[in-house]
């Protein structure tokens, strides 16, 4: 053992005790590592820093930023409304759906690519249906990474394994295109069942950086008490209308304010002003406290509803919400009336209370005399509260949420991540430069500026991972994985084929969480195929072990998948290794048993 074997062991224990620990923040774990490599002469200054310049790390940026422009035009919303079509708001279905689709994508497209790109829907499903995104994130990360196991395309290890094969054996004959989607299908089928299973157990229920919100705020219901209570009414056809909203006088007695009525032939008002009439056969929106609510339904003979359904859309935590403004001394409201100035018309938010000389009025608001500073509990689209912060007589309490969506550039998204999947699977462009053109072309026909593009990348992930690539070119180049593979192999001596392939399994699954895992391929394959033939099993199916076993890295924020999730799903080091242990041997189980059931070992 040499001595920069041993300073490279060293350096990886001191890497996984800082993400064990966390000591640091990861993304300083990283820049640490570009930083004492190269002191200890274990890489060249040029290698230390090339991972911020590799083909995933620029991968990496771009498809964030493509994943930005279609969530800024809201082709995110749409794909996040079919899939809640088909999922409704069961935890188990969501997880399902997604990570399934997510594992589907990464068969024909790189799984960090594939992640990327679908983490926005995710993250606005998790908003409208108020489940942490920690919850989702991580499964739907751990299959990604498993689905490039489905094609001979969808992993960098298995794009490889063909051509380092025959570097032990010229004659060996290759494997198809799907000659491992067998084992692909049962790995992301056992890792559905052990989320479902057990999920509740092994995930964190923080919400993470983008963690579902109910319609208000913590803050603003201590101050609000039993306001932000959302239900949907149909109007039966026997109802006695129309009658405008003045006229059935529900707020002062019911305390219960209408955000929205929609009539039978689907045509929708949010936000009525008093003028407006409800009719039978309509459906409305009421906010108000859930028993004076009970009441009025039965005093009108309505029909309430157990959920939200025509309604759902418009009114989810993704799309809409509850703000508190406050009146500045300069505001038109000054010395006005709610109604007098005809604000929920000329706003398009719905208010529900005002607080004054420190009371909360709910009742009849609609006619009271506003004075400055005073506060109005305000419900609407997140859309509508960006354009009112605009103005100097209104001062929002919290930050708003949400943005104001480019409906018209969706045409330019969706062609953006076009000509990047074209060029990727048409004309076979490197992964990298396929969809910096994607991105670029967004920012070109500005779907995005080039300073929100910028704001989109998440350069935690960057950095972390611009300094793992280092350590992992470090444990090849020293010899370090190639003495540890040797002397393991070596000491085993004479065993049976499954034992022999197993071993292999785990030893792959080992360096492929320290180093890339194309170097844990190529190290891997030919040291397994001589031993495969010295034991006696298949030299192919040792290859095909080693290939699927480099995606079997689930324990640590090492692979680039999950070093992406773990800032949104507001994930520590700790909640990898417990969901991901479990994963882990349930990963080597399955994929030697698929091993001995489809290619009989």
């Amino acid at each position: 053992m040499t001595l920069p074997i041993i300073l490279v062991m060293a350096v990886l224990v001191l890497a996984i005790l800082l993400f064990i620990f966390e000591w640091v923040r990861v993304d300083v774990v990283g820049i640490i590592m570009m930083i004492i490599l190269p002191l200890l002469g274990l890489v060249t200054p040029k290698e230390a820093i090339s991972g911020l310049s590799s083909n995933a790390v620029v991968s990496i940026i771009a498809v964030i930023i493509i994943g930005a422009g279609l969530d800024k035009t809201g082709a995110m919303n749409s794909l996040a409304r079919v899939l809640l079509k088909f999922a409704g708001k069961s935890e188990s279905r969501i997880m399902i759906l997604i990570s399934g689709t997510v594992a589907f994508i990464s068969s024909f497209m790189q799984n960090i690519g594939a992640a990327a790109l679908f983490m926005p829907a995710a993250k606005r499903i998790c908003r409208q249906t108020n489940i942490p995104v920690s919850r989702i994130l991580m499964p739907m990360g751990f299959c990604a990474i498993i689905g490039g196991c489905i094609t001979l395309i969808g992993s960098s290890p298995l794009i490889l394994m063909n051509d380092v094969m025959k570097i032990s054996d010229p004659d060996v004959e290759p494997f198809g295109l799907f000659a491992v989607t067998p084992v692909g299908l049962a790995l992301i089928v056992a890792a559905l069942i052990y989320f479902v299973l057990f999920g509740r157990f092994i995930l964190p229920t923080g919400q993470g950086d983008e963690g579902g919100t109910g319609p208000i705020s913590p803050e603003l219901e201590r101050t609000y008490h039993d306001i932000g209570n959302l239900f949907e009414i149909q109007i039966p056809d026997s109802f006695n209308g129309p009658q405008t909203l003045s006229e059935l006088d529900i707020r002062p007695i019911f305390f219960t304010t209408i955000l929205g009525i929609t009539t039978k032939d689907g045509s929708a008002t949010l936000s009525p002003d008093f003028s407006d009439s409800i009719k039978g056969g309509d459906t409305i929106i009421v906010e108000g406290p859930p028993e004076l609510v009970a009441k009025m339904v039965e005093s009108f003979g309505w029909l309430l509803k157990e959920d939200l359904e025509i309604f759902a859309e418009n009114f989810s935590p993704n799309n809409a919400g509850i703000m508190e403004a406050i009146i500045s001394p300069r505001s038109e409201l000054v010395g006005s009336t709610l109604r007098s100035f005809s604000f929920r018309k000329k706003n398009g938010v719905t208010p529900l209370a005002v607080f004054q000389d420190n009371k909360t009025y709910v009742g009849d608001i609609s006619t009271m005399t506003l004075r400055a500073g005073d506060a109005l509990l305000l419900q609407g689209p997140w859309e509508k509260f960006h354009y009112l912060k605009e103005r100097t007589d209104l001062v929002f309490t919290e930050e708003v949420q949400g943005e104001i969506l480019r409906t018209d550039k969706i045409k330019f998204a969706v062609g953006g991540l076009t000509l990047a999947l074209v060029m990727i699977l048409g004309f076979h462009v490197q992964l990298s430069i396929a969809l910096l053109a994607g991105a670029i072309f967004m920012v070109l026909t500005k779907v995005l500026s080039i300073d929100e593009a910028y704001d989109s990348v998440d350069w935690m992930t960057v950095f972390l991972l611009g300094g793992l690539i280092p350590l992992g070119i470090a444990f090849e180049k020293t010899g370090a994985a190639k003495l540890i593979a040797e002397t393991i192999m070596g000491a085993m001596g004479t065993v049976s084929p499954l034992i022999l392939l197993t071993v292999i399994g785990i030893l792959t699954s080992f360096f492929t969480l320290v180093a890339s895992n194309v170097g844990a391929t190529v190290l891997m394959v030919p040291l397994a195929m001589n031993m495969a033939a010295s034991a006696g099993a298949d030299p192919r199916i040792a290859a095909l072990v080693v290939a699927v076993a480099c995606s079997n890295t689930f324990i640590l924020p090492t692979h680039q998948v999950n070093a992406l999730i773990m800032r949104p799903g507001g994930y520590k080091t700790k909640d990898y290794f417990r969901a991901g242990a479990g994963m882990t041997v349930l990963y080597l189980v399955v994929m030697m048993g698929s091993m001995v059931l489809f290619y009989g070992l």
